[in-house]
Parts: C-alpha cells; sequence; structure tokens
C-alpha cells in the first residue's frame, strides 16, 4: 500500500485572506480554524481522495525554506475561461523566468505565491 497526499501546507501572513482565494479557486469550505491557522478541504470534508491545505500564519519566510508550489487544473471550463476567473479572484500573473511557449499559466495569490494554471486533464494519468 502507498501513502495518500492528505494535506498541504503553506506559510502566509494572513491565513484568512488566502483561505478566501483558495476556497474559491478550488471550491473548497474551512474544515478547522485556530488562531493562527485554518485547514480548508473539500465540501465532503476530511479523508477524501483530495488534499485539505492547511493556511498557517508565519509573519516572515523562514531562512532555507521555499514556499509550496500549487498546480490547478479546470474541472468545467477549459483553461482560458478558468484564468478569467481566476484574474477576477485575485490572482495576478507571475513571471518567474517562463519561456512563453508554456502550455500552462504562472499566477500569484494575493501574498504572491506562485501557482500554475495548467490545461484541462481529461483523462487520468
Amino acid at each position: 500500500m502507498a501513502c495518500r497526499l492528505s494535506e498541504l501546507v503553506l506559510g502566509c501572513r494572513d491565513p484568512r485572506l488566502l483561505a478566501r482565494f483558495w476556497c474559491d479557486v478550488l471550491d473548497y469550505v474551512v474544515l478547522d480554524e485556530e488562531e493562527d491557522m485554518l485547514e480548508i478541504g473539500p465540501r465532503e470534508g476530511f479523508g477524501g481522495p483530495q488534499p485539505t491545505i492547511i493556511l498557517s500564519r508565519r509573519d516572515e519566510p523562514e531562512p532555507g525554506k521555499t514556499r509550496l508550489h500549487i498546480d490547478v487544473n479546470p474541472t468545467d471550463r477549459d483553461q482560458d475561461a478558468e484564468l478569467e476567473r481566476l484574474l477576477a479572484l485575485g490572482a495576478r500573473p507571475a513571471d518567474i523566468g517562463q519561456t512563453g511557449e508554456e502550455h500552462w499559466h504562472v499566477l500569484a495569490d494575493p501574498e504572491d505565491n506562485v501557482f500554475c494554471l495548467l490545461r484541462r486533464r481529461l483523462d487520468p494519468l
């Protein structure tokens, strides 16, 4: 038996701000909230096939650690329509040195965490 990805942890300055953003992007809900941490995930709750995301307050980036990089795929529209939706939610284009030949869009969330919008995956890998 293998392990399954159960949660992703993202250090951030404003967990509530990012919870709203990522809940809108992924159609997630807040599952748990503590003073400096929020956990968001699928409406069905914990333990499903999709991981939850823990947004943990960090006033300053931790030396030597990189921020989590998230890739998202549209589920009910094409990539261009999803790009428009994400930009309307507050995402911004990000330049990390891409060539312009990529088949994905590099974006930043409201706290400048970079993530990629991939093409819709129609078939399981």
